[in-house]
C-alpha cells in the first residue's frame, strides 16, 4: 500500500509522547508499506533530519516554514494578531503554511496514494479544498478542545481564564469543522472516541488504537534509585505540563516537605519556560532537553503526573511503568489508560491526597516494589506497538472514501 503521512514537523528528536507514538507506529508500517512523509520543516532544523527519517519513510517531502519560539518577539506579535484578527485558535494558526496546501493539492492531483493520514489536528486546515481519490484519515492523539477547556477552568487569573476560554471556543468550532473533512477519524482511547461522537456528533469515528511501549528499550534499572527523588517527565513547552508543574510546586510540594523535607523534584523535559527554570534549587532540578530520559527516570523513586488538563493518553506513564518506576497521577493524567488504582498506579485528585501518596511510596518500599512489578508486567504482556499498529491499519482498511 502507498501511504501519505502528513505532519507539522520531523519526528526527531523523539522528545514528545506524540512523536514517539508516531515513530513507533510508522516504523512498523514502513516494513510492509511504502510511506511518503510530508512535513513542515522549521527553520534551523538539523541537516541530518532526513537521514533520521529513513527507517520510517521511503520518501520525504519537506516544506520549509518558520515556527517562532515562545521567547521571541515574533511569537508574541503573532499571538496578539491571532487574538484580534483571526477565527483560528493559535495552536492551529501557528502551523499554517500556504506551501503545505499547495503540496497537498499537487499530490492529490497525481492520485499516487492508497491512503492518506493527517497526524494530529494541526495539519488539518491545509486539507480544506483538497480532494484525494483514496481514503483520508485523521489520527487524533487528543481531543484538542478538551485540553483548552480544562486549562481555562484551572487558570489562576481572570485575564488568563478569558484568553484560554476564547482559545477553547475557537478550537471547539474548528475541531468540529475539520474532523468532518476526513473519511475517518481514529483516536487513541475509547474515551476519546466517545467524546468525538458526543461533542461533535461525528459519524466518521472508526475506533481507537491502544497506547504501546517499547519494553526492550524501556527496562528497569539494575540498581535501586537514591532515596527521596521524584520525577516529572514531559515536554515542558506543552501548556498542560507547565500547568501541572506549577500546580505541583505551589500546592503539592509544600505538603510533601512538611513530612519529608528531603524530597527532591526532578523536572525532565525539553524547553522549560524561564519561570520554571527560575524555580531550580537544591530541592528542584530542571534538566531541560536530555538525549535519553532513561537514566533520569531510573534516578527517581517515583514519577508524578499531576495533570489538571490534557487529552489522549500519556505515553510517559507506560514508559515509566516499563522502567519499573512507580507512578502517581491525577485521574486526568491517567485518562484513557486501562490501569487500576492501588494495583499498578496510585491516583490522587487533590493536593493533599497527592502529597500523601508520595509520602506512602517513600515510606513503604514494599508498596513501591509491588506497584512497579505489577505495572511492568502489565505493559510487558499487553501493550506492544506491534498490536497497536495492527489495530490502526485494520481500522484504516475498513474506511472507504465517502465519495464512493
Amino acid at each position: 500500500m502507498r501511504i501519505l503521512w502528513v505532519k507539522t514537523g520531523p519526528l526527531h528528536p523523539l522528545d514528545t509522547g506524540g512523536k514517539r507514538r508516531t515513530h513507533a507506529m510508522l516504523t512498523q508500517i514502513s516494513r510492509e508499506h511504502e510511506v511518503t512523509y510530508l512535513s513542515l520543516l522549521p527553520e534551523g532544523m538539523e541537516v541530518s533530519t532526513e537521514e533520521k527519517a529513513d527507517p520510517y519513510a521511503r520518501h520525504k517531502i519537506w516544506v520549509p516554514t518558520e515556527v517562532p519560539s515562545r521567547t521571541s518577539l515574533k511569537f508574541w506579535t503573532r499571538l496578539i494578531q491571532n487574538t484580534f484578527f483571526s477565527s483560528l485558535p493559535y495552536a492551529l494558526q501557528r502551523y499554517q503554511e500556504p506551501r503545505m496546501q499547495t503540496e497537498l493539492q499537487r499530490l492529490a492531483a497525481e492520485s499516487a496514494f492508497d491512503l492518506v493520514i493527517c497526524d494530529f489536528l494541526f495539519p488539518a486546515p491545509a486539507f480544506l479544498g483538497v480532494k484525494f481519490a483514496c481514503p483520508v484519515v485523521l489520527f487524533q492523539h487528543n481531543i484538542e478542545a478538551l485540553i483548552w477547556k480544562r486549562l481555562a477552568e484551572s487558570a489562576p487569573s481572570m485575564m488568563r481564564r478569558q484568553f484560554l476560554n476564547m482559545q477553547y471556543q475557537r478550537m471547539h468550532r474548528w475541531e468540529d469543522k475539520l474532523s468532518r473533512l476526513f473519511d475517518g477519524v481514529i483516536t487513541v482511547s475509547p474515551d476519546d472516541s466517545r467524546l468525538a461522537r458526543e461533542l461533535y456528533g461525528l459519524t466518521n469515528v472508526l475506533g481507537d488504537v491502544p497506547t504501546g511501549v517499547d519494553v526492550q528499550f524501556f527496562k528497569p534499572a539494575s540498581s535501586p534509585p537514591p532515596p527521596f527523588t521524584i520525577g516529572f517527565l514531559g515536554s515542558m513547552d506543552w501548556m498542560p505540563n507547565i500547568d501541572a508543574c506549577q500546580y505541583f510546586l505551589d500546592e503539592i510540594m509544600p505538603l510533601v516537605h512538611a513530612q519529608l523535607p528531603g524530597v527532591v523534584l526532578k523536572i525532565i523535559g525539553r524547553n522549560p519556560p524561564a519561570h520554571l527554570k527560575a524555580r531550580a534549587s537544591d530541592k528542584v532540578i530542571v534538566t531541560g532537553t536530555v538525549d535519553d530520559v532513561r537514566p533520569h527516570v531510573h534516578s527517581c523513586h517515583a514519577i508524578v503526573v499531576p495533570l489538571r488538563a490534557g487529552g489522549g493518553t500519556r505515553i510517559k506513564i507506560y514508559e515509566a511503568m516499563a522502567m519499573g518506576v512507580p507512578v502517581i497521577s491525577t485521574t486526568i493524567g491517567a485518562e484513557g489508560l486501562p490501569i487500576v488504582h492501588e494495583s499498578d498506579i496510585l491516583l490522587a485528585d487533590d493536593a493533599s491526597a497527592f502529597a500523601q501518596a508520595i509520602v506512602r511510596l517513600v515510606e513503604d518500599p514494599a508498596l513501591a516494589d509491588k506497584l512497579a512489578k505489577k505495572a511492568r508486567s502489565n505493559v510487558e504482556n499487553h501493550y506492544s506497538w506491534t498490536a497497536a499498529t495492527r489495530t490502526f491499519m485494520d481500522l484504516c482498511a475498513a474506511c472507504p472514501p465517502r465519495s464512493n
